[in-house]
Order: structure tokens, then sequence, then C-alpha cells
């Protein structure tokens, strides 16, 4: 939206809270990125001391750790105890939105040890590892055997328990899913302290339907086994830039992977990974990349970009140079091009040091980034937090891919935020209808990307401040995000529950679908143990009295309402 188009808004009265936040690269620098290096090293340090190990002896140490976690549920009295949660301090989790259920009275297990790779088992292809064992971790081990996760989350800090229980997407989403369509089982500690392996057509297939989405409150993740894929040394990648308005730009993103004539499954027009940021309402570049072989990328005239470098230009502003000279192809390393978003936190790096992509600090302090997420939470105070919460914006929006163009329309009228994510996926047609699931019949319209087993979607991912909030207007982000989700209720879309979210119960069991998620928390006996996922993502604090009263009322009434 232009600056003669914007609406008018009246001038917003800065405070103190301004100044903190205007001037808090200073803690940035001197505090947050020392800290978040030294904890990268440790953690890199422990990495290494497991992967030494044989896989026997990891899972040894896994069965004496499950053992551990079963032993502290039967310790728990239901009538002098709370909820169970996580050990894990608020702060400490990737997501946006606040932790405050942890501030109810609660009974907390512990699952800190629980960060190994228990097993990589070429023969299946499969990866047999815990829930926080993280991306950046995984890659490291897998890469170098050309093998890969079939779906890798850009940041290195994101966990495989994360990306399960709640969301988790990448380029290559448009193929394979999200990433808990690519699990294939999941160990789990129940209520009770029954420790089930649960699969898709075993007697716990009702339960490994209704893990993804369910933030943890059917039983403890303790294990999980991922498909894993054959891949090459480099990513050849192609920068297309595509101008137009909005619509033309959505419409330039779907014809990057998606073959007008619906051969969506041929892999010679398909390709492997697909991205588009789209910059301003009327300029967007989008990215397709094809794996690669070492001979391939070292042949004569081909250009090598090791992105990997601390020093060089943050991926989405070399991406937005294809608006200048046009489309251009290069080779990446397969690894540095996964993480390709990890040293900027994709644009947000911007805001937190203005002069972070400026060549001099990516020379001399770049090495430092990024910072970590869960350092910057844990410094930045109730008063900051509640600043971010109205005048920042972290959403996802996974929205039909032929309603692409309508969410650009309606985040730059509402909101004003550039750039823009954008990543397909699929959303499987399974046999049974999970908290998540395509709109019914769309097999019956032969829409650009879908298939007759899956519907395409994409994330649109909205990151930044808003227009409003950086010309210093007035802007209510509270009331932004309540416009949002009533424009993804109305469009069958879904906001993954990392953000700050604003729905009631109501409206929280339209957007996603309560029925099997309901029926396996009664069956495994997570009431009354666990907190239901609603209250778990309800922005404000939660009471253990609160929690409690509205899980007898759900058992009386059934007030779920999935559509």
């Amino acid at each position: 939206m232009s600056d003669l188009q914007a609406p008018l808004r009246p001038k917003r009265k800065k405070g103190l809270v301004d100044f903190l936040v205007q001037f808090r690269w200073i803690l940035v620098i001197f505090v947050v990125l020392p800290f978040s290096t030294l904890y990268y090293f440790l953690i890199y340090v422990g990495d290494v001391r497991s992967e030494r190990k044989s896989y026997k002896q990891r899972q040894k140490e896994h069965d004496e750790n499950v053992k551990e976690i079963v032993k502290r549920l039967k310790q728990r009295d239901p009538k002098k105890d709370g909820l169970v949660c996580t050990a894990r301090k608020p702060w400490v989790a990737v997501g946006m939105r606040n932790v405050d259920y942890k501030r109810a009275r609660h009974y907390e297990v512990d699952l800190s040890a629980f960060r190994n790779i228990l097993e990589i088992d070429k023969e299946r292809m499969i990866a047999r590892v815990e829930p926080l064992v993280n991306m950046g971790q995984i890659t490291r081990v897998t890469v170098p055997m050309n093998l890969s996760l079939a779906v890798v989350a850009e940041l290195d800090d994101l966990t495989v328990g994360g990306l399960i229980n709640g969301y988790g997407i990448e380029g290559s989403s448009h193929i394979y899913g999200l990433f808990s369509d690519t699990v294939v089982a999941y160990e789990i500690v129940l209520a009770d302290g029954r420790v089930v392996r649960a699969t898709k057509d075993n007697e716990y297939s009702d339960l490994f339907y209704a893990i993804p989405w369910s933030q943890g409150t059917l039983g403890f993740l303790v294990a999980a086994e991922i498909k894993l894929i054959p891949v090459k040394e480099y990513m050849k990648v192609t920068y297309t830039p595509v101008v137009g308005n909005l619509k033309e730009l959505a419409q330039g993103y779907m014809d990057s992977f998606a073959p007008r004539d619906g051969d969506q499954d041929n892999p010679v027009k398909v390709p492997d990974f697909v991205e588009g940021m789209v910059y301003t309402p009327t300029e967007g570049v989008f990215m397709t990349g094809r794996y690669a072989s070492k001979e391939e990328a070292k042949k004569k005239g081909n250009k090598i970009n090791n992105i990997g470098w601390w020093f060089k230009t943050w991926f989405y502003q070399h991406a937005q140079t294809a608006l200048k000279k046009g489309e251009f192809v290069e080779y990446i390393p397969t690894r540095e091009y996964y993480h390709r978003h990890t040293r900027c936190l994709y644009w947000e790096g911007k805001l937190i040091l203005p002069f972070g992509d400026q060549f001099w600090f990516r020379f001399l302090l770049g090495w430092l980034m990024p910072p970590k997420v869960s350092l910057l939470k844990a410094t930045q105070g109730e008063a900051i937090r509640n600043y971010y919460h109205e005048m920042h914006v972290i959403q996802d929006m996974l929205v039909p891919l032929y309603k692409v163009g309508d969410a650009l329309e309606w985040v730059d009228r509402e909101m004003e935020i550039y750039p823009i994510w954008l990543c397909p996926h699929r959303l499987f047609k399974l046999p049974v209808k999970t908290m998540v699931y395509p709109e019914p019949g769309f097999e019956h319209h032969h829409r650009q990307g879908d298939t007759q087993y899956a519907q395409m979607y994409t994330d649109v991912g909205v990151y930044y401040a808003p227009g409003p909030v950086l010309r210093g207007e007035v802007f209510d982000g509270a009331e932004a995000v309540r416009k949002m989700e009533k424009w993804m209720i109305e469009n069958h879309s879904f906001q993954p529950q990392y953000a700050v979210s604003e729905l009631n119960e109501k409206d929280f069991w339209k957007m996603f679908n309560a029925d099997l998620y309901e029926h396996v928390r009664k069956k495994y006996g997570a009431v009354g143990t666990f907190m239901s996922v609603y209250y778990k993502c309800k922005k404000g604090r939660k009471t253990e009295k609160e929690v409690q009263e509205a899980e007898q009322a759900h058992l009386e009434t059934g007030y779920a309402e999935a559509d």
C-alpha cells in the first residue's frame, strides 16, 4: 500500500518502552550475542559427545530416561498436584506466544535429556530421534551422508518435538507436506505411564493422527521415526523476479511450482524446493531449487555461493537483487541452503539490530549471529514483551493456494507488512479428520497445485513491524490479529499455535477440528492430566481452577465445534 493510499491514522505518543526498544540493540550486542555464542558452543559440544556414543549406548540411555518419565508421572497425586507439563522454562520456547500456563500451579516433568539422535537407518531410510534434537543437529549428521529429513525447517534451533506437536514447514513441503506428515512412528508416554509406539496402521493409529498440532497435550513425545530422503551436495537455485499487482504476484508464485496442466507429481515439472518473498505490493522474487551433484555445481561457468559464511549478505536481501539484475541461477551447498534464514532470522534481524545487515557489522561481528531467540525473550521484560505483542507481528497464515492473492491483499490492507514469506505445502486427505484438514470436496475442483489426495496450501508468513508502527501511527495489534483470525476462519485457513492468538474457545474450534483430538484425549486419559490445547495456547494468564473447570465442562457438554 503506497503512502498516498495508506489510511490516515493519528500519531502515537511515544513513551519509555519505545526508547528501550529503540536502543535494545545495545543489550543485544553486549549481552545477548555473547551469551548466545557461548550457549551454541556448549550445545555443539554436547551434540559431539552424543555423536561419539554408539547407537546402542544412546538407546540404553534413552530407555533409562523414559523410565524416569514414567516414574515421575506415577508419583503424581492428581488431588494435590497441578496439571502436568514439561520443566522447560517459559522463555526457552522459540514460539512468540506467552507461556502463561506455567504461571499456574503445575507438575513438572523434566525432558531435557531427550536430545539425542538414536539411529540413522539407511536401509529403512528412517531417522529415529528424541524430541529436543534440532534441525542444525540433524543436518550436521545426515547431509554428509547425502541424506536428509524430507522436510527440514529453516532455523537451526527448531526442535523435532516442537515441529511435530506444533507446526513445521520448509521449501520441500509442496511435495512431502508439513513436518509431521513425514513422521512414520511416535514413541509416547501416556498419562497413566504406559509407553506406546503409534503408527498409522497399528492399534494406536488414532493417537498417531492426533499428535500433530496437539502441543504435547496428549502425552509426552519421547522419540520419533522420521522419513529420510537421498540428497546431493548442492542446491541449484533459480531466482525469478515478478512485477505486478498482488494477484499477479500470487499467480507468478503458483506458476513457479504448480504446473497449470495439473501434472503436480511430475519431478521434471515440479522443483525440489520452492519459496517466495514479496518485497512490496508490486515486487516479488520466487526461488526454486533442485538438488545438484558436486560435479555439476563445479562445472565451468557455474556460480557457487557459500552463503553460510558469516560475512555474506543476508539471504532475503541477496534474493532481492534479482529485482534489479533479473533472473539468475547459482549453486549453494545443501546444508547452507537449508539454514539460509538462520543468521538473520528471516528479516527479523533488521529490527533487532538495525545495522546488522551492513558489511562492517557482518564482517566484524556476523559470526556471533544469530541471537538466540530464547535469550531475546529472557531479557525483554514484561513491558517490552507486551509492546511487541501490540506493535509487532509474527504470524503464519496457512491458506489454500488459490486464495494466496486474497491473503496478500488482506495483509497489505490491514497490516502493511513487507517482506512477506510464501512457502507451499500439501494438506493431505487422511483416513480421519485431524485438527487441520483440506476443504471438503477440493479434489473435484481440479485447482492448480491440487491432486486427488492432497490440497495445496501456502504459508503466508507475516513477520515484521506493521507500516503504521514504522510511521509512528496508532496501531492496535490485538485487533489486527483478531481480524486476521476471522479472515482465516472464513477462508478455511489455519493459524500455527506458536503465535500470539486472540481466539476465544468457540472460534478456536471453528478454525480447528476437535473430534479426533477430544476422542483421543478421553481414550488415553489425558483429560485431568494434561492441559487442553486451547488453554495451553490461550493468551493471558491461566489459573489451575479455570483450566480444570473448563475441562470438566467439556466432558459434560462436548462444547467443541469443528465446523
